[in-house]
């Protein structure tokens, strides 16, 4: 069950991701809070970051943070009832879904496709595969970001909305989940912008900081070339 989920960011097909998830970040934004889990997709080619280790800031793009639990599937399955949704679950990583802003506030106005506000190359870096029994609970996790030593966001996983089991109830109701698909479960309050040059770290530890689960670090920089949003 765990060869492909161990190595889902190489092997793995999709990246099913949660939005509106935490309640303070959905009213730091002034969102509308979901009536039931929010979900879009993200290419599996945003895992990886440029070839110098950056994430790259695509021209005039404002790019938003947000750290996120991710769930990693082991077994695959449609219509997973949520009594049963752990039994599908091979592990856990740390990520990051970075997002277009300003692109993303334009969707309605200007017709742009959300996908392309998610899904540039290097806009979700992960973490490693933490095996599913080093995770006594999922709930029950620190997460955190800091740009240039300052943080920006850091909240217990416990404030979800909709739990991990909800979440892949709903998913698997409307799409089959293969082995090795992502799920991210959304993320706590505090995004904002990134500028070329900020240093990140963000991590994922235990709730009471005594066990660090993973830790991701990368720098930022602006892209050349390549597209350029040309609305406001």
């Amino acid at each position: 069950m765990s060869s492909i989920a161990a190595q889902f960011a190489t092997k793995g097909k999709k990246c099913v991701a949660i939005g509106r998830n935490y309640a303070a970040h959905i009213k730091e934004l002034n969102n509308a809070t979901p009536t039931e889990p929010f979900f879009f997709l993200k290419p599996t080619s945003s895992y990886a970051l440029n070839e110098d280790g950056k994430v790259e800031i695509p021209r005039n793009v404002v790019v938003h943070h947000e750290v996120e639990l991710g769930v990693v599937i082991g077994k695959g399955g449609r219509d997973i009832p949520a009594s049963q949704a752990f039994e599908h679950i091979a592990g856990y990583t740390l990520a990051i879904d970075y997002t277009g802003r300003n692109m993303q506030d334009a969707v309605k106005a200007k017709g742009l496709p959300w996908s392309a506000a998610k899904g540039f190359d290097t806009f979700c870096p992960v973490g490693k595969f933490i095996p599913k029994d080093k995770v006594q609970d999922p709930h029950n996790l620190r997460l955190w970001y800091k740009i240039n030593g300052e943080t920006k966001q850091d909240d217990s996983t416990g404030l979800m909305l909709y739990r991990i089991p909800e979440l892949i109830e709903h998913v698997s109701g409307i799409m089959t989940l293969e082995e090795g698909d992502l799920l991210l479960t959304g993320t706590p309050q505090g995004v904002g912008p990134i500028a070329a040059g900020d240093k990140i770290t963000a991590g994922l530890e235990t709730a009471d900081g005594s066990e660090v689960l993973d830790q991701l670090e990368h720098v930022v920089k602006a892209r050349e070339g390549g597209y350029e949003f040309k609305g406001k």
